[in-house]
């Protein structure tokens, strides 16, 4: 027995949206949505988490590297 396949839904608006290559704004249902969810990137509405390191070990690995490569030839023969 097989699952009923689910179409997928515009993150937008919630229509139902076709795949590809009948879709060329997939995920989105229609070009308008797509530009909706572009102007929400574009007026940081939408983020990416980013894990911060503590500053301890910023300040740590900036001060153990120096900016200079061991490796770096040039480094070498200073």
């Amino acid at each position: 027995m097989s699952t009923p396949k689910r179409t997928p839904k515009c993150p937008i608006c919630a229509s139902p949206v076709a795949l590809r290559p009948e879709n060329p704004t997939f995920p989105f249902c229609s070009p308008r949505c797509r530009q909706v969810d572009l102007g929400k990137w574009l007026g940081e509405e939408y983020r990416v988490a980013v894990s911060a390191a503590p500053e301890d070990e910023q300040e740590d690995e900036l001060a153990s590297h120096d900016g200079q490569s061991e490796d770096d030839p040039f480094h070498r023969m200073h």
